[in-house]
């Protein structure tokens, strides 16, 4: 009674946090100079006045930049050192989806939306207004990065290919109208997961999937063995004609949700719950084991159903070719669909785009942001465990041959 009785009463201190905001300053404030500090132990190897065979330098001081946050500007203290060698990137990597979503709804000046409105939006998001002269420059800047990330050649090979798509409502000719953005994410042979492009198109169609496409290919792509996505007519076909060489699985969780689609409204739950469990199987026999049991239950009540999954699914059992550690990472788009809800929740506070350029310029700075953290984490997957699967396929090949 009393452990329960705690729990009832326990502050919620994130709430309390959230609505304190000098806390929160000074929280921020004291989190970015330890980080600072941090990167100068690293480039010195040696903390403050230890003394060790390792340091390769001194400190000389500091001097005082600030830092525009979400919760106000903040005053740093940037330690120097006496060569000149100490850089560091923290500003330019906290300011740059700051920077990105300024310029954005900056760019509602020109549409005429209400300058009240748009200040008091910078304001609240930035802690500090800018002048139409720096927005300029910091877009011109902006837009130069991002397109050499957008541009930079694909030096290495990445086996597993993640495609999606999601929508941005952008004003054009006085029209609101929804854009398509485009995005890939490769996994290397080092497990790591890498954004390889971002682009904004009219609609998903063929057309703009195989332009896509193309360009991953002008700039390097190679070595893909699989490719994920949905069902969408344009990327299939678009994937089958640039990347023939590599498999493709279609997104399960995708195909569990166009089965509704086969299923009257007031249909049993269980049917679809146990259709999901043909996912969780080891292998390919498991799977194709439980999916005969399943028809056999089903076929006589949802007929329909039953036919469709017939005809689709092996689409959705790609995945059981590689090892059994990479099926819940490879067999759906979940790896994608998180990142396009990470770009949802910062492109709503804009809502409607005044126009394309600037839905780009913060989709692309949000999604470089999010590949640094990417390549920076642990590594997604091991692919040691794919290199012995293909080792043991071929050792169960050649007594056959």
């Amino acid at each position: 009674m009393t452990r329960k009785k705690d729990t009832a009463n326990r502050v919620d201190w994130k709430a309390v946090m959230a609505e304190d905001s000098d806390f929160m300053k000074a929280l921020v404030q004291s989190v970015v100079q330890q980080v600072l500090d941090a990167e100068m132990e690293e480039t010195l190897c040696a903390a403050r006045s230890e003394r060790t065979p390792m340091r390769t330098g001194y400190r000389s001081g500091s001097y005082v930049r600030g830092l525009v946050t979400r919760v106000g500007r903040i005053e740093l203290r940037v330690p120097q050192d006496r060569q000149g060698r100490f850089r560091t990137e923290v500003f330019e990597r906290y300011q740059r989806s700051e920077k990105a979503l300024v310029g954005a709804l900056a760019e509602m000046y020109v549409q005429g939306v209400s300058t009240r409105k748009v200040k008091a939006i910078t304001e609240e998001l930035c802690g500090h207004e800018f002048s139409a002269s720096t927005i300029s420059r910091i877009n011109q800047t902006m837009d130069e990065e991002l397109e050499k990330f957008a541009t930079r050649p694909l030096e290495e090979d990445y086996p597993f290919l993640i495609l999606d798509a999601r929508y941005e409502k952008v004003r054009e000719d006085g029209v609101i109208r929804s854009r398509a953005v485009q995005v890939a994410i490769g996994v290397n042979w080092d497990g790591r997961r890498c954004i390889l492009a971002v682009e904004l198109a009219n609609r998903e169609s063929a057309s703009s999937w195989r332009e896509f496409l193309v360009k991953l290919r002008q700039r390097g792509l190679r070595g893909v063995e699989l490719v994920v996505s949905d069902d969408h007519a344009g990327l299939k076909r678009a994937i089958a004609e640039v990347v023939p060489e590599a498999a493709w699985q279609r997104c399960y969780v995708h195909f569990l949700r166009n089965a509704l689609d086969h299923l009257p409204r007031k249909a049993d739950d269980d049917c679809l719950t146990e259709l999901r469990w043909i996912y969780d199987r080891r292998n390919l026999a498991e799977a194709r084991q439980d999916l005969a049991a399943w028809l056999k239950k089903w076929e006589s009540r949802y007929a329909r159903l039953c036919q469709w999954v017939e005809e689709q699914i092996e689409e959705t059992l790609t995945f059981y070719r590689l090892p059994q550690a990479h099926h819940k990472h490879l067999k759906s788009t979940n790896m994608l669909e998180r990142l396009n809800e990470e770009l949802k929740r910062r492109t709503l506070v804009v809502r409607i785009f005044p126009n394309a350029a600037s839905c780009l310029r913060l989709v692309r700075a949000l999604a470089v942001e999010i590949h640094e953290d990417w390549v920076e984490a642990t590594r997604y997957l091991n692919m040691e465990e794919l290199k012995e699967h293909k080792k043991q396929l071929l050792r169960d090949i050649q007594p056959a041959a």
